[in-house]
Order: structure tokens, then C-alpha cells, then sequence
């Protein structure tokens, strides 16, 4: 979040998985309208009668006036703390660079998706995302007040990999929220001292996990978890609930060691971190809500198709 990092440094780990955001183009018949298609499909004469802002802005930003269809579609649903967003915006950067047949870096994708967001958009998010979408792979990302962002990618051993991998659960717990109503209320607190002391501790908690991981100590990656869950918590009043809360604690009493809610909070998914003699209690007590298996992804955002019809939109 800018209202943190532009006087302290700020870190997050995170990786990505294989569950992805796709962005189609093609040329559209009608050579003075624009067609998009998300959860629902604009046909338009004017870029500016988008109704879609991530659309609207970085077509704006292509300068594109018609003739053009756009597709999105994608595995998890928008709200759920999985990076949705900003993936899509990730992509759909990426996806008309390709057309226009001009070679763009991941730095430069993640650097624009957070001016379109943040800038244009006036979104209440950090850069996290963005990053995380473009660069792929399991990183600490590091935001400096200078305004510059590091990518720094965590190189572990297959074995620990693996049961990293092996010990990360996930389940959708429903309730998906708007983050930028969370995170508003999330940089307003941040006037407060106790509340930017809660944001430095969790930043020290990146480095005990990176420190975990090399160490191979797995036996604290889940406790580290808990604790910033714990001092996530105490951020804004709308990240957890009473039902929430009931849910962790009913994870913890059946073999999770910890785990958080992914995003800004308030619904969507829950990560856990179990050890896999202990999963099958757990997977029990957690029977009610869908667990989406996932395996984690190291290319980032990546072109997978070009086809042979050529058009400038």
C-alpha cells in the first residue's frame, strides 16, 4: 500500500499458481465498433463509452478505435483474493503490446498494470499483484519509498518445494468482497501509530519466512502464518468476522498450523498450512466449502497463441 511504503520499506512473499486469467483478441466485423467480454459484453462506437475501466483505460492507453474484439475469461472469479485484477490487467497489457508486435519486459507490465490501477484508476491497492502476475514464481517483492519495486525470486531445493507445496491447502470459503472498500479503510487507519507498527512487524515476518524456507525449516512456515493473520486482523474491522474467525479456528483444531485469508480480506479464499499426515481431519472439517487443488507457477504472464491474421487495432 502507497500510503506505507512511500516512507517504509515494504515486502511481501508470494507466489504464483496455475490458475490463470486469459485474454483473446481478434478483429471485429464491424470496423467502427469495439466488442468486450467479461461477465458481460459491451458493444461500443467510442472507447470512452467503456463501462469496463481496466478496459477503458489501457484501450485508451492503445489508442484503439474499433474493429477490435476482446475476450476475458478466467479460472477463479473476480473478489476472491487470488489476484484477478490485476492479472486481467496484466494480461490484456500483454496481449496488445503482442499485437501490435511490440516486445515489452515483465518490469514494464507490472509497472504499467500499477499506473492504470493506482494512478489512473485511483484504486486504495498496493503493487503486489501486478508484480506477482507478470513475473511468476515464488519471490519476496520488495517496495521501496523511492517508488522503485525489487523482485528478488526464492531459488529453494526440489525437495523443499515440494513439501511446500504438499503442505498448502486452500479453500473457498464464499463471501467474496470488494477489496478496495477494505483497503480504504486500511490506509485511513494508517495514521494511526499502533496500526503502521502492525504493517512494519509483518513486513519482519517476510524475512522469518524467506529465512524458513532456505533453512528448511518447515515446521515454522505455518506458525509464521498465524501471527500475521493474527496482525492482519487488527488492520481494518471488515478483514475478518465473527464466521471468519470460526472458520480458522476450526482449521487450527484439526491439524492447520496456520494460515490467512488471501487478499485484502473479508471472503474468497483461505490458505492453510497443514502438514499432509495431518490433511485428511482437516479436508473432513473443511468438507462444507470447496478446496481447489493448485500447484505453483513460475512463467508469469506468457503469450500462448499468435495467429496468422494480421490487423493494427
Amino acid at each position: 500500500m502507497h500510503a506505507f511504503y512511500q516512507n517504509h520499506q515494504g515486502a511481501v512473499l508470494s507466489t504464483s499458481i496455475n490458475k490463470f486469467t486469459y485474454i483473446s483478441s481478434h478483429r471485429f466485423f464491424d470496423e467502427n465498433s469495439l466488442r468486450i467480454k467479461y461477465s458481460q459484453t459491451e458493444t461500443v462506437n467510442n472507447v470512452n463509452e467503456i463501462k469496463h475501466p481496466i478496459f477503458r483505460e489501457v484501450l485508451k492507453k492503445f489508442e484503439i478505435s474499433g474493429a477490435v474484439e476482446i475476450s476475458s475469461n478466467s479460472d477463479v472469479p473476480a473478489g476472491t483474493g487470488l489476484s484477478s485484477s490485476s492479472s486481467f490487467t496484466v494480461g490484456l497489457l500483454h496481449n496488445l503490446y503482442t499485437v501490435q508486435g511490440r516486445f515489452v519486459t515483465k518490469k514494464q507490465l507490472a509497472e504499467e498494470a500499477c499506473q492504470i490501477e493506482i494512478e489512473t484508476l485511483k484504486e486504495p491497492i498496493g503493487k503486489q499483484d501486478q508484480y506477482a502476475a507478470a513475473f511468476g514464481g515464488l519471490n519476496v517483492i520488495k517496495f521501496n519509498p523511492s517508488g522503485t519495486v525489487y523482485v528478488e525470486p526464492i531459488h529453494l531445493k526440489k525437495n523443499t518445494c515440494d513439501e511446500l507445496q504438499k503442505s498448502l491447502l486452500l479453500f473457498y470459503i464464499g463471501k467474496p468482497r470488494k477489496a478496495s472498500d477494505i483497503l480504504a479503510e486500511q490506509r485511513k487507519n494508517l495514521r494511526s501509530p499502533d496500526r503502521l507498527d502492525i504493517l512494519k512487524q509483518m513486513v519482519e515476518l517476510v524475512w522469518r519466512l524467506r529465512e524458513t524456507l532456505y533453512n528448511e525449516q518447515m515446521d515454522m512456515f505455518g506458525r509464521i502464518l498465524h501471527k500475521n493473520w493474527l496482525l492482519k486482523k487488527q488492520l481494518a474491522s471488515k478483514i475478518s468476522d465473527s464466521c471468519i474467525d470460526g472458520i480458522y479456528q476450526t482449521a487450527l483444531e484439526n491439524g492447520a498450523a496456520g494460515g490467512k485469508l488471501l487478499g485484502a480480506g473479508g471472503g474468497g479464499f483461505m490458505l492453510f498450512y497443514c502438514e499432509p499426515k495431518k490433511q485428511k481431519k482437516l479436508k473432513a472439517a473443511m468438507a462444507s466449502f470447496k478446496k481447489m487443488d493448485f500447484r505453483f507457477e513460475n512463467e508469469g504472464s506468457k503469450v500462448i497463441y499468435i495467429g496468422d491474421e494480421h490487423y493494427e487495432p
